[in-house]
């Protein structure tokens, strides 16, 4: 049976796409502005600490949204707080917080005997999607992006020049954790397409590919969001067809559309800064 038909016929196909469609857009949107602000490391931090908050979830036998969110928030909050009251620099905070989350999850997860479930959690299975997870993510797509055309111009001042978004009253800080809370939330929706394992691919990867074709921000996030799509129907269509996982066939598609823009963009292509420096050196001969 082809991809369509299966689309047309079954359920769960129809919600898998949906879902993995939404999440791709919502990470790309998110991811932009933490390229830009360089904090690949936080999105890397946040997606693994969310781990015992599903797990304690899943023990409590209550939504696993829950946990996650509480823990993800938790943790961005301890690496600023370390970070700001200690020698310690951004990066190794962020690298103690996230190794000390997944492994407190790890162990949970081995003293819980836990179901099959945390395993797609660890690496996601967008075709077991149950009705409850496409409602949720579309829920939390809603929130993330109505949130980004809210205070858009607040974010884009923050992440370009903190000194001067500082000087024009903006609350950095706030910002930065209500940030992190929009980064929680779609690590949370992207748990069950890609998993814990491989979020932060599709938070970098669309976002990194958007930032070689433009230098506008309203681009870039239109760029990323347009990768993170296609990504995820593509990867879901391979997925589907060839029996493969589906999350990390998602991932490599996106990684894909980045090798592409890496080889081809017209301002930072590699092949196309070849070309025109021959062109000047031939200029120059002439």
């Amino acid at each position: 049976m082809n991809f369509i038909d299966g689309l047309v016929q079954y359920g769960f196909l129809q919600k898998a796409l949906i879902t993995s469609v939404m999440v791709g857009i919502i990470c790309g949107v998110i991811g932009c502005f933490i390229i830009l602000r360089g904090m690949s490391l936080m999105g890397d931090a946040i997606s693994h600490a969310v781990l015992p908050g599903v797990a304690i979830s899943y023990f409590l036998g209550i939504n696993f949204f829950i946990g996650a969110v509480i823990t993800g928030v938790l943790t961005a909050m301890g690496i600023g707080y370390i970070s700001q009251n200690s020698r310690i620099k951004n990066d190794a905070s962020i690298g103690i917080m996230f190794t000390t989350a997944f492994a407190l999850g790890i162990i949970m997860i081995t003293l819980l005997r836990s179901s099959s479930d945390l395993y797609h959690i660890l690496f996601g299975n967008v075709l077991a999607v149950r009705p409850s997870d496409m409602w949720m993510t579309l829920g939390i797509g809603i929130i993330v992006l109505g949130s980004v055309y809210l205070f858009y111009k607040e974010l884009l001042v923050s992440s370009f020049d903190p000194t001067m978004s500082q000087a024009y009253g903006l609350p950095n800080k706030l910002i930065h954790y209500f940030l992190m809370t929009l980064l929680t939330l779609v690590t949370v929706a992207s748990l069950q397409t890609v998993g814990i394992i491989l979020v932060v691919a599709m938070l970098i990867t669309p976002a990194s590919t958007a930032y070689l074709l433009t230098d506008r921000l309203w681009k870039m996030i239109f760029i990323s969001a347009t990768c993170g799509a296609l990504s995820s129907a593509i990867g879901l269509y391979l997925s589907f067809s060839y029996n493969l996982a589906s999350g990390a066939t998602i991932v490599l598609v996106a990684t894909i559309l980045f090798i592409l823009a890496f080889l081809l963009s017209p301002k930072q292509g590699i092949i196309w800064r070849k070309i025109r420096v021959k062109r000047k050196i031939a200029t120059a001969n002439q």
